[in-house]
């Protein structure tokens, strides 16, 4: 492996870590050398993350908390530094949307349930705050580290009936640039803030919206592959090396970036 890209000797923490698009990150980042900790809510799916890289080779710890949970975040933190001693790289992939703040096609905005739009901003935008101010506390006293927030396409353009899930993720390309601001002027070069902003790939929360149960696409998954030049979903998979390129030195000079990994989406006008 180039050096540039090796992992090795870091500690890493995937909130979210047992997720699709989370779980994926962990395991490229494992093979990168990082040792990974997973944390999630749910300790089946976290324990089966954390087998998964160890089969492949790789070290893993499991953490059992709520990313809006401080006292559970802070427990995380000690386990880990208890376990390894450091926490270099902090991917934050928890998050995602909540079917009471989506407008159905026959609703309008005056129909979005209150309590779910707050719920959907906390859990993505408090969801991402609260494990980055914990986690990073390690990173601050040694000045070196690498923080990756997960954005969406729903904060570049507007992606219908998503008005809150869109708003937190908005809110988390600001936070992602004024924290790589307010760390490198404080704190200096060795703490780093990006963010990647995934296109439309395919998961639990979203696979009704987009595919019918013969695996066609909806109305709504067509309009989305016929706006991807490359015409079709992203895999997992394909969230990897950017998200290994921005915990390694190979992206040293980059903070306060977000990337999207969307097979063209964002660039593409429709025309």
């Amino acid at each position: 492996m180039n050096k540039l890209f090796d992992l090795s000797g870091k500690t890493a923490i995937v909130t979210g870590g047992n997720g699709v698009l989370g779980g994926a990150m962990a395991e490229g980042i494992a093979r990168a050398g990082a040792r990974v900790a997973i944390l999630g809510r749910t300790e089946e799916t976290v324990n089966r993350q954390v087998e998964t890289i160890e089969q492949n080779g790789g070290e893993a710890l499991p953490l059992y908390a709520d990313v809006l949970n401080t006292s559970d975040l802070r427990a995380a933190k000690q386990k880990v530094l208890d376990e390894w001693g450091q926490i270099d790289i902090l991917i934050n992939a928890a998050g995602g949307n909540i079917a009471g703040a989506v407008i159905n096609p026959d609703q309008s905005f005056l129909d979005l349930d209150d309590k779910s739009f707050e719920k959907v901003v906390d859990l993505n935008f408090h969801g991402t705050y609260l494990p980055t101010k914990i986690f990073s506390e390690p990173m601050i006293e040694t000045e070196k580290g690498t923080i990756i927030n997960i954005s969406s396409m729903a904060a570049q353009k507007i992606i219908s009936r998503v008005i809150g899930y869109s708003a937190a993720k908005a809110a988390i390309d600001n936070f992602t640039k004024s924290l790589s601001v307010e760390l490198a002027n404080k704190h200096g070069e060795g703490l780093r803030v990006n963010a990647i902003a995934p296109g439309f790939f395919i998961g639990k929360q979203n696979r009704d919206l987009l595919l019918k149960g013969d695996g066609s696409l909806t109305d709504r998954g067509q309009t989305i592959v016929d706006h991807t030049p490359m015409d079709r979903f992203g895999e997992a998979e394909e969230l990897i090396g950017t998200a290994v390129w921005l915990a390694s030195d190979a992206s040293k000079f980059v903070t306060g970036t977000i990337i999207p990994v969307d097979g063209g989406f964002s660039a593409y006008s429709g025309v």
